[in-house]
């Protein structure tokens, strides 16, 4: 009854440092791997040396073979296999301390000789009670494997007396080594796992801060969001209920009646086209992909642009190869080149020029957009892409907000390419054709 109650407490207490699977694996790999070593080298130095330690007895060859039979299965075996739970992991650790623990003991009565060297096998059964057991396990396995020492000293000097002192000596200076080595490494190993659980609520702290971070960041941005949109819907209201009650006042003429009306009729379409840039900018609508040659849409959009850049004497040129193939919906790339595009028409002096090149790079189609009038203000950098956030007084500042968007939803990518004095350019990539990439 005590022995089966102190089994419990041993496996009670056996705190493994690599309680997953997959580190216990790479682990006893480890353990094995050294425990075929040492019964390997053990053999060759007894075959080596048999004028010192005679020829070994066919049993205790038969034992050694069958050790390293058994620790070969259970390398294959451990490494096949997908799953062991804490109970299987602790069963196994201590079933491999046993058999080492008994396999040294049983070497040593086969051989019986005065100085055992297969006592070096005890090594290993330490190593992993300091790896893998609480403390009490551990001065538990180092007690057995001490015990075997001196009880061999006893057993051999009882049939072969007179007892030599120096041979005790000798099993304590080897017993102190055992003591040593197992509680030196289980220090260690403690201190690695104690400061693995400090490393483990640190990154957890960590990740629960980030998570709060994202969460009020997000609220921040819904909260600028609003008040973004309440700033550029407020302005045309008040117009347009300024306008509507100068009309309808009595004492106002038909001309000025007819002006007030057109003023609600502009600011009533200003609010419109805000409602619908934000609608876009927040409700995407679903691309309808299929190939399309995208140097057709830079030639659309530069067409379409021209009238526009006439009015301000600007020059639009375009430089694309005549296959620049991609699996896009053709009408949102169009839409997200005409806001840059329009951009750089209106950020332009007159003579300008607006340049709209397309080309391949890496697997991706690469258009850039770009005029020779800059820089953009550094404080406007950071915010150019921000929803409602715009350097021009009739902007809604959400032109390149959705045309990120639609880049992002290709697969791609919108970015403020070059920002200097002679020139500002952005950039829109996004995958290429794969039967294009392929053939290049």
């Amino acid at each position: 009854m005590l022995i089966v109650n102190l089994a419990r407490k041993l496996a009670h207490n056996s705190t493994l440092l690599a309680p997953d699977f997959v580190s216990f694996k790479r682990q006893e790999w480890i353990f094995i791997v050294l425990n075929l070593v040492i019964l390997a080298a053990l053999l060759l130095i007894h075959t080596l040396f048999l004028s010192f330690f005679g020829t070994p007895p066919r049993l205790l060859v038969i034992v050694l073979a069958a050790a390293f039979l058994i620790n070969t299965i259970e390398l294959m075996w451990v490494q096949s296999a997908t799953f062991l739970n804490a109970t299987q992991i602790v069963m196994l650790t201590w079933f491999n301390i046993a058999l080492n623990l008994a396999l040294a003991l049983v070497l040593a009565l086969l051989s019986y000789r005065q100085d055992i060297q297969y006592f070096a096998l005890l090594i290993v059964p330490i190593l992993q009670a300091a790896f893998r057991l609480s403390f009490f396990a551990n001065c538990t396995v180092v007690a057995a494997g001490m015990t075997i020492e001196f009880f061999w000293v006893w057993h051999y000097f009882r049939i072969h007396p007179p007892a030599q002192i120096t041979e005790y000596v000798e099993a304590g200076t080897i017993s102190l080594l055992y003591a040593i080595t197992g509680i030196l490494v289980w220090s260690l190993v403690n201190q690695l796992r104690m400061k693995e659980s400090v490393l483990t609520t640190s990154l957890l702290e960590l990740q629960q801060t980030k998570e709060r971070l994202v969460i009020e960041e997000k609220l921040a941005a819904v909260g600028r969001l609003s008040a973004a949109i309440a700033h550029e819907i407020r302005n045309p209201v008040a117009m347009i209920s300024s306008a509507l009650a100068t009309a309808f006042n009595y004492g106002v003429d038909s001309t000025e009646r007819e002006e007030m009306f057109g003023i609600a009729a502009r600011e009533a379409s200003r609010l419109e086209k805000l409602t619908t840039d934000f609608l876009t900018y927040a409700r995407p609508r679903q691309l309808v992909k299929q190939s399309f040659n995208v140097s057709e849409s830079i030639a659309y959009v530069a067409d379409i642009c021209r009238p526009k850049a006439a009015e301000k004497n600007v020059v639009i040129k375009t430089d694309a190869p005549s296959l620049l193939s991609a699996c896009i919906d053709s009408g949102q790339l169009q839409q997200a080149l005409l806001n840059l595009v329009m951009n750089a028409i209106e950020a332009s002096g007159a003579g300008g020029h607006v340049f709209l090149r397309g080309r391949y790079q890496s697997g991706f189609i690469r258009v850039e957009v770009d005029n020779p009038n800059g820089p953009i203000p550094p404080a406007a950098v950071d915010r150019i892409f921000e929803p409602f956030f715009s350097t021009k007084p009739t902007g809604t500042g959400l032109g390149l907000a959705i045309a990120r968007n639609i880049a992002r939803s290709h697969g791609g990518e919108l970015a403020l390419w070059q920002n200097q004095p002679d020139l500002v350019q952005f950039s829109i990539s996004f995958p290429a054709s794969p039967n294009e990439v392929e053939g290049l």
